[in-house]
């Protein structure tokens, strides 16, 4: 069991024509953190420095997880329909593989 997150979802046609869904499913681990202790005066003022901006700049901010691709889903509208997911970007889903089966549950 894993869970997952809609990452991106994109219309495409198949190689018939029909229209579908492209549905990109990704995993997010937390980035184990590290203290790097510099090894200079000078290098610990840089880093300071670089600390006080991400502070005052979300967009400067780095992310604690790490993605990557997991699932990627190809499905014609008529396979979305009985997939009976309504995906959602952002959403969390919980993945269970058993038995040569795939459930996906959706999380609070």
């Amino acid at each position: 069991m894993f869970q997952v997150r809609v990452h991106k979802i994109e219309s495409i046609r198949d190689l018939d024509g029909n229209l579908g869904k492209r549905i990109e499913l990704v995993e997010e681990r937390p980035i184990p953190s590290f203290i790097v202790r510099p090894a200079t005066e000078e290098a610990k003022v840089v880093q300071d420095v670089l600390q006080a901006v991400q502070q005052q700049l979300p967009i400067v901010h780095t992310r604690n997880k790490l993605t990557s691709p997991k699932i990627m889903l190809f499905l014609t509208e008529q396979e979305y329909e009985n997939l009976s997911i309504s995906f959602d970007v952002n959403q969390i889903y919980e993945i269970t593989l058993r038995n040569q089966t795939v459930s996906f549950r959706k999380t609070a």
